[in-house]
């Protein structure tokens, strides 16, 4: 006798798998492979938590399209990429590095007879073990500036009593200023949540951001790679 699916005691999963089959059924021809990530793939999923899927088509256009939806109560999020297109993105280290990393290589197949998620992974850690330092210390410093611009407007936003909208931009400085770390230890996060938590920024004031932004600026630099130039300067490698 079949040993019982464990997952299938889960409503996330049940949804997930239900989804999944709608896809292939539909789109028989262009659905390579269809994996969730997230909680769901984690096995750390609540009550509360959404369904991410991500479907993979043989090409462009073959598939669904992307849709947000609530079925039997659960929110249900599904992406759709290329293959091609896929595995150009997890070639890719971009700022957002630290929070798109995950899914490269802890995404959970639902369907996926060609294990084609295993060569998602490989394709990630391959780039990852190619990458030079220097690439990951200019990231941090792209995202180290765009935390400071945020941390400015903040800043001034507050002068002017603009509580709402100051709150807003002290968020995105938060986590721009978790990239940084991430970038620079090369550590990826479940989320944005995740980062700002895990660095220690979840909670701080802007004074105390502003403090860190300062540090961290030194470290670029020491890095050879300052936040500071000349105009000479600013298009040197």
């Amino acid at each position: 006798m079949a040993e019982p699916n464990p997952y299938l005691a889960n409503p996330r999963w049940v949804v997930a798998e239900q989804v999944a089959d709608a896809a292939r059924r539909r789109y028989p021809a262009g659905v390579l492979a269809i994996g969730v990530h997230g909680s769901l793939a984690h096995g750390d999923d609540t009550d509360t938590s959404d369904v991410d899927l991500v479907v993979v088509t043989y090409k462009s256009g073959a598939g669904p399209r992307p849709v947000t939806r609530r079925v039997d109560g659960i929110l249900v999020d599904v992406g759709v990429v290329a293959a091609d297109e896929y595995l150009q993105h997890a070639r890719t280290l971009s700022t957002s590095w630290p929070v798109a990393a995950d899914r490269y290589v802890t995404t959970r197949p639902i369907y996926d007879p060609k294990r084609w998620f295993e060569g998602l992974r490989d394709t990630h850690i391959g780039r990852l073990a190619d990458a030079k330092s220097l690439e990951f210390t200019t990231l941090a410093r792209e995202a180290w500036c765009r935390a400071s611009s945020a941390h400015a407007r903040a800043v001034r936003l507050t002068q002017w009593y603009e509580t709402d909208a100051a709150m807003l931009m002290i968020g995105e400085a938060r986590l721009n200023a978790a990239m940084v770390v991430g970038l620079l230890s090369r550590t990826y996060f479940r989320n944005s949540a995740d980062a700002v938590k895990r660095t220690g920024l979840a909670g701080v004031d802007m004074t105390e951001l502003g403090l860190t932004l300062r540090e961290q600026a030194k470290e670029l630099a020491n890095r050879g790679r300052p936040v500071d130039a000349t105009v000479g300067q600013i298009f040197d490698a």
